[in-house]
């Protein structure tokens, strides 16, 4: 970049291409999917790579038990005790089929709500965590708007097809997908959270210890894939067939989520979907890493003086990039990375070294994704009267 000279007054914008490396595949994205809404996400920076209907508001049946199951964790103690309530017991299948009064820990119960997906259980835990199903709602949409969720209203913590004033119980395929995330990259419980999801099987006992219960996990998924990491399926007449889950591959991390995946005789549609969505994300993207120019030229000061500076010359300061230089992005063969650079043409004394003058942003197919300050590299000070003074006392005496 050639130097700014020093009697251009207005600032500059410019982009940089950056030089990417992907070695992805070109791959078409998935073409027919039988859900009805779809998305694959970057789990590492949230960011959505395939997008079918994603922001439609459906229902989503029991993959709305990892939100609860993550707010149990993080609200609620292994040993604590949980007692089915009579509003618990009446709930319809799958159930536990614990009596009323019936008490266990809170640790065993979540075993039973995320293997087996039993609505008793899910009722049990809520009022254990909050004193009732309605205040436990409350939470999970609290939740869910502190994890970025826009489109999310959640009633029941079973994912039973239950209204309120508010509306129906629904989500969408984009929200759902935040919510896996947060349960897998974020929470302080993420560690517990996957060592319940990924157990085969798991026997418990009533705190009695007079009764046993034994669970099997019905994620048919973590024996599909490489990879395959966790996941919920969901299944409600007005829902249809969904599935939530996230496989990591090395680096890479990837969460989708499905919707309104088809109703009865079409069970395994969601696999099907399942395995597109996680085989393009595999195929199209890579981990690349890009390296920003560290230095944007020099900036005219004006009326500004440097040690050993003229009186006729112009003080002029390096403009550097400040913070991170370098940066790891999930990139495919179609993305397109940019630096959109904005710098002063000039500057005015005085200046400090480490002072914020302009500023680079990245943008991803034309998104902004992150932004760093441009510096001043020098300190300057103002010309004065005592300096003129001593300058031209100096060309004096060499006369």
């Amino acid at each position: 970049m050639k130097k700014i000279k020093k009697y251009l007054l207005f600032w500059l914008l410019f982009l940089v291409i950056l030089p990417c490396f992907v070695r992805a595949e070109e791959m078409e994205e998935p073409g027919t999917l039988y859900a009805r809404s779809a998305v694959l996400m970057d789990a590492d920076s949230g960011r959505i790579l395939f997008d079918k209907n994603g922001e439609e508001k459906l229902a989503n049946a029991s993959t709305t038990k990892i939100l609860t199951c993550i707010l149990a964790l993080e609200k609620g103690e292994p040993e604590q005790e949980v007692v089915f309530s009579e509003e618990a017991v009446k709930q319809p299948e799958v159930h536990l089929g614990a009596a009323e009064g019936e008490n266990f820990h809170l640790g065993d119960l979540l075993y039973s709500l995320m293997l087996e997906s039993h609505n008793d259980t899910a009722v049990a835990v809520a009022e254990a965590i909050s004193g009732s199903t309605a205040a436990f709602a409350k939470a999970m949409n609290e939740k869910a708007k502190e994890i970025g969720c826009r489109e999310t209203h959640f009633v029941s913590p079973n994912g039973l097809d239950w209204e309120d004033a508010e509306g129906a119980h629904e989500t969408t395929a984009a929200d759902l997908a935040r919510i896996l995330r947060y349960c897998i990259q974020e929470s302080p419980k993420r560690e517990e959270f996957l060592k319940i999801t990924r157990t085969g099987e798991k026997t418990f006992f009533n705190l009695a210890g007079n009764r046993s219960y034994s669970c099997v996990n019905h994620n048919a998924f973590l024996s599909m894939m490489d990879g395959a990491l966790t996941g919920k399926t969901g299944f409600t007449g007005k829902a249809g067939y969904c599935y939530v889950g996230a496989l990591k591959d090395g680096e890479r991390t990837f969460v989708i989520a499905l919707l309104a995946c088809g109703w009865p005789n079409n069970k395994t549609y969601k696999w099907s979907d399942a395995r597109a969505l996680f085989s393009y994300g595999l195929s199209a993207y890579q981990y690349d890493t890009l390296t920003f120019p560290e230095n944007f030229g020099e900036v005219a000061v004006e009326e500004g003086i440097l040690p050993g500076q003229g009186i006729d010359e112009t003080a002029e300061v390096p403009l550097l990039l400040s913070g991170e230089k370098s940066l790891q992005l999930l990139l495919s063969g179609k993305d397109e990375v940019k630096l959109q650079v904005t710098l002063p043409r000039s500057l005015a004394a005085p200046v400090a070294a480490g002072e914020e003058e302009g500023k680079a942003v990245l943008l991803l197919n034309g998104e902004e994704i992150a932004v760093c300050p441009i510096t001043a590299g020098k300190t300057v000070k103002k010309k004065d009267f005592s300096w003129c003074f001593l300058k031209i006392f100096e060309q004096y005496l060499e006369l």
